[in-house]
């Protein structure tokens, strides 16, 4: 039986993107997606949940977000789920859930360059 790991999410940055360049060269991009839904209680009082993502962009990926993304951009992503843990200095073991991203759109309307698709 074959799996599928896959994740689409359209939602703004939290925060530009932080790019570090590793050793060979490549870029990896990471920052935080806000994305949110809309709901009404039993009252029909209108509520906002806002989930936020951990993003990480790898190589090509990572220049075109360094580029062009900024706090606030909204953009369309289609990734993987990837967790993994480390340990800190203390030797306390993280746990740390991320979207690996694949496919990237910038959505925003208030840009005169146009995004082109990026896999």
């Amino acid at each position: 039986m074959r799996g599928l790991n896959k994740v689409t999410l359209i939602g703004n940055l939290g925060k530009d993107p932080e790019v570090q360049v590793l050793e060979g060269n490549v870029a990896v991009a990471k920052f935080s997606l806000a994305t949110a839904e809309t709901y009404r209680d039993k009252s029909g009082q209108p509520h906002t949940s806002t989930d936020w993502h951990s993003i990480v962009l790898w190589r090509g990926l990572a220049e075109l977000a360094q580029a062009y993304l900024r706090k606030g951009s909204l953009i369309y992503l289609e990734g993987k789920l990837k967790a993994r843990h480390y340990d800190d200095a203390a030797g306390v073991r993280h746990y740390v859930t991320e979207v690996v991203g694949e496919q990237l759109l910038l959505l925003d309307k208030k840009t005169g360059d146009a995004l082109p698709p990026a896999t």
